[in-house]
């Protein structure tokens, strides 16, 4: 799952400009909450316009920013000291540019395979998997770019037995699959009326922006000025509307590239209402294997970067971008080995390339699994759960974003999860929520997923800076760059401090968070709560105490 966090953010403030252009302003509104004050962070600091690059690892009591420490652990902790060990931290996502320039010599090398000779050396059940393995890949090279939502699939698979049915036509033994079918059918029919109205929103948006920067001759809203576009009294009615349009753009803090993020989410609905949401799309043969054999484990490729990898690129340079060689992106820990797994195509991951990817990291050697990923359905979580458990049981430490929905997801449903549906829960599973670089009520990123009982931690994850592919570097936000974080600390302790164990690990992370004394807004419905009431530890992941501490345990 993917969250355009500028664009949607663009596209609001394009509505706003649209439909109530001589209104004013509410910039600055968010600031009026009341404070909470007993937890043991204040966090009232100047407000900056922009992060910086680094913001997510300046200390919980920087000026500017609540980051996590993790520079002042290296500086005031750890520059005497020595890692003891390589962690492998597997990152199962979309693909990774393993040859990016800050990441190439952070790339798990499988030292057991010989490359290229068509043999499985190891017989570990992969051909040449080199820096990890392709489950989205087929035996001839190609790949699963575009896929369906899980809800679509569902959908699908449902439809010929139970669609234009009555209660009357279903026997008995029927009824409760055909009242799941009304329940999928409802939330797949939400998702593609969404689908429809955001386009045509966006579609008005983007003709009413280039009716402006027709009328005043501009290629770009960073070539004109807010004075030139003061009005005169002269203009006609055209060149009134286009400097409305522009100014309350401006004003509002857009920039051309704001504009270049709304065509990309313009397109991203295009591709969702013609692969996502479309039923009758099925990639899967591309993979060539038997999808409803949930035993079959040994298919794809060893092509690990795929058609499409600026998102699991930037998962992997939060973690572990090659640190203070004078390029682009700092990346969190320095003693670690990148184990790529692609399994995330452009629309829903499938459970069972899922737990599949899960089994390979924990078989292969990886002590900490990122999972940036996640979906409302989960058809076949018995077999992830299996996975899970398998990989649990090695001591491998999970790390999942909470989601991008907006939601409590103690009351929602969002995969995957700690716990089994067979009762029981994971020991070693972190469940992580994203925060902003804003030190105000919208400290919590308002796509954010959140929940006092099954979302553990927060940590940076609005305006990340990392690596993308063809050694470039971006911004980007979600709950999956918090998860990295997170990902990025827990391997930074295991490689300084091998004698801790998983769970060791783990607690310590939850006991040292930054608490914060602040009221924020709730995710979704944006009233006021206290930031501690939105995860079980109710605070923000802190590297520097969690060293701290690590130290006091091990001497």
């Amino acid at each position: 799952m993917r969250y355009f966090y500028r664009a949607l953010y663009v596209t609001a403030i394009l509505i706003f400009t649209v439909s109530c252009s001589n209104s004013k302003s509410v910039t600055g509104e968010t600031d009026n909450l009341p404070s909470v004050s007993t937890t043991t962070i204040s966090i009232f600091k100047p407000t900056v316009d922009e992060p910086n690059d680094t913001w997510h690892l300046t200390p919980a009591t920087d000026e500017f920013y609540t980051g996590t420490g993790v520079e002042q652990a290296y500086t005031e902790i750890l520059s005497n000291r020595s890692p003891k060990q390589k962690v492998i931290v597997a990152i199962i996502d979309s693909g990774t540019d393993i040859e990016h320039e800050d990441l190439a010599d952070k790339i798990w090398v499988n030292e057991d395979e010989i490359p290229g000779n068509n043999k499985d050396d190891d017989n570990n059940g992969y051909v040449d998997d080199i820096h990890g393995w392709n489950f989205i890949g087929g035996p001839d090279g190609s790949h699963v770019d575009k896929d369906t939502y899980e809800v679509t699939r569902l959908y699908a698979e449902m439809r010929d037995e139970f669609e234009g049915k009555e209660p009357s036509d279903i026997p008995s033994d029927k009824m409760d699959d055909y009242q799941y079918f009304l329940d999928i059918k409802e939330a797949y029919q939400t998702r593609v009326n969404q689908n429809s109205q955001e386009l045509q929103q966006i579609t008005q948006i983007r003709m009413a922006v280039q009716f402006a920067k027709n009328t005043l001759g501009i290629n770009s809203i960073d070539d004109i000025t807010q004075d030139s576009l003061q009005l005169t009294g002269d203009e006609d009615q055209q060149t009134f509307q286009a400097k409305q349009i522009i100014s309350s753009l401006k004003m509002n803090g857009a920039k051309e590239r704001d504009l270049e993020d709304l065509e990309e989410y313009n397109q991203q609905l295009n591709d969702l209402a013609e692969y996502g949401l479309n039923p009758d799309f099925d990639p899967r043969h591309i993979v060539g294997d038997d999808y409803d054999d949930l035993s079959d484990r040994f298919y794809g490729n060893n092509d690990v970067k795929g058609p499409r990898s600026d998102h699991g690129t930037h998962v992997a340079g939060i973690v572990g971008a090659i640190r203070n060689n004078d390029l682009g992106a700092q990346g969190i820990a320095d003693h670690i080995e990148l184990m790529i797994i692609r399994t995330v195509p452009d629309g829903d991951e499938r459970d069972k390339d899922v737990a599949n990817a899960i089994r390979y990291a924990a078989e292969n050697g990886a002590r900490v699994i990122n999972m940036s990923f996640g979906k409302g359905y989960s058809p076949e979580k018995e077999y992830v759960d299996a996975a899970i458990k398998f990989a649990d049981e090695q001591g491998v430490l999970l790390v999942s974003g909470a989601g991008n929905g907006s939601e409590n997801v103690d009351e929602t449903d969002s995969y995957p999860t700690r716990s089994y549906n067979d009762g029981g829960r994971a020991t070693h599973f972190l469940s992580v929520g994203a925060t902003s670089w804003k030190t105000d009520s919208t400290l919590v990123a308002g796509f954010s997923n959140y929940a006092k009982n099954t979302v553990d931690i927060f940590a940076p994850g609005v305006d990340v800076y990392s690596t993308y592919p063809e050694n470039n570097y971006e911004m980007n936000s979600g709950t999956s760059m918090a998860a990295p974080v997170v990902s990025g600390i827990a391997a930074l302790m295991m490689a300084y401090y091998p004698e801790l164990t998983t769970t060791q690990i783990k607690d310590i992370l939850l006991t040292s968070v930054s608490k914060v004394d602040l009221t924020v807004y709730k995710p979704g419905d944006m009233s006021p709560v206290s930031f501690s009431e939105l995860s079980s530890t109710g605070g923000i992941i802190n590297a520097y105490t969690a060293i701290q501490t690590a130290e006091e345990l091990t001497r």
